[in-house]
């Protein structure tokens, strides 16, 4: 996965107006009387017979229209043949429609869910299904279920979560074995508690996402170096740890030993080094990065998390500096726009602050909240990306 600054991340009908000379005269007192007119109010149904025209999906679900030929009503966006305006008419609802004698389109189902939301439930029930799974359903079976070919499916599921079933099924079964590791008695038996039918299958499939050896991970990734190094920035105590494979550490605090003690607690048999000469380039960098965010950091990233995760987190990475969205927007930019409450989870697990820009999703209302290193830095660091920063 590449982020913004293109470093590698380990592991989601216009009017016709004519001139006036032209125009029988008998029709030009008509023409100057609709001049005198040009303040009056829009016609709304103007403004839906030009959606309609345009079959702007954009407009689904704000209106309906109805076929007085037909007997049935549409979308918007309705792909059927255009009816001819003196047979069509608007309707605010469905209700309204049907209230009116109609009956809902059988091809574009405007009394149903639309198209992305019928989609994103399917995935939803396919990776709630994958979950509860002791064995990975097949692809054709998860189609079936959602009512797809496999083929299409697989191509609805790969463009919501990120990863395809298969991928998505390893993911989870990695962090099944994640959770049940620390303080397991036997590292054999809890992978194939984990489902991985031998050992073999795990170092293939689940190791690279684990990160570490899975002995290592039992012990609090004991046998992992982790450098470190704690300074001071213009929001604050900053702590930046990385292992070999790039920064997996981001803290920002009011004093230094609580960012410490949270590294130690979530690498507890890591050995932890500081003070290392090499490792102050890093946190130059890291923090030049902090006061100057639209800069790019120019380190890779060691982040470790869930296939869902990481599917947000790269989300996170697209919005550009001095611009915002909610966690509305970022669950339907991922293709599950139910997932608002699992994208607030997500963005309060990143564990490197600002390299992982979760300060720039905000409530719907644009109010600021549920930002892990305090509102008052959220605050500073929009204010400081947008330009408008009170020096």
């Amino acid at each position: 996965m590449q982020g913004q600054d293109g470093h590698n991340v380990v592991f989601h009908p216009p009017e016709l107006v004519l001139p006036l000379s032209i125009v029988p005269a008998t029709l030009q007192s008509t023409a100057m009387s609709s001049v005198s007119r040009a303040d009056s109010p829009p016609d709304p149904d103007a403004a839906r017979w030009a959606a309609l025209m345009a079959r702007d999906a954009g407009a689904d679900g704000t209106f309906v229209y109805a076929v007085r030929t037909t007997g049935v009503y549409c979308r918007p966006s309705c792909p059927s043949r255009k009816a001819r305006p003196e047979n069509v008419s608007f309707h605010r609802t469905c209700a309204d429609a049907e209230a009116a004698g109609f009956r809902p389109c059988r091809r574009c189902r405007p009394d149903e869910p639309d198209l992305a939301a019928r989609r994103a439930e399917a995935v939803v029930r396919a990776c709630r299904r994958i979950e509860s799974s002791e064995t990975a359903p097949t692809l054709a079976a998860l189609a079936r279920d959602a009512g797809l070919s496999a083929y299409h499916f697989h191509r609805v599921f790969k463009a919501a979560i990120g990863v395809t079933p298969k991928g998505y099924a390893a993911a989870h079964r990695a962090a099944g074995l994640a959770a049940q590791l620390p303080g397991a008695a036997s590292v054999t038996e809890t992978l194939y508690a984990a489902g991985y039918g031998a050992a073999s299958r795990f170092y293939v499939q689940g190791a690279p996402r684990l990160g570490m050896a899975p002995a290592a991970y039992r012990k609090g990734a004991a046998g992992l170096r982790i450098r470190f190094g704690i300074g001071a920035c213009s929001l604050g105590a900053i702590l930046v740890a990385a292992t070999d494979r790039g920064v997996c550490t981001i803290l920002l605090g009011d004093t230094p030993e609580p960012l410490l003690q949270d590294l130690q607690d979530r690498f507890p048999g890591a050995e932890i080094v500081g003070g290392d000469p090499a490792f102050e380039g890093w946190m130059a960098r890291v923090i030049g990065f902090v006061e100057m965010p639209g800069r790019g950091l120019d380190l890779p990233l060691d982040i470790r998390g869930t296939a869902f995760q990481q599917r947000v987190w790269e989300a996170l990475r697209k919005i550009p500096v001095g611009s915002t969205a909610t966690y509305a927007e970022i669950a339907r930019a991922i293709g599950l726009p139910a997932a608002t409450r699992a994208v607030a989870q997500a963005c309060g697990a990143n564990p490197v602050a600002v390299a992982i820009p979760c300060h720039r999703v905000v409530r719907s209302d644009g109010a600021l909240s549920g930002y892990r290193w305090g509102v008052a830095r959220k605050r500073d660091l929009l204010l400081r990306e947008a330009g408008t920063q009170n020096s």
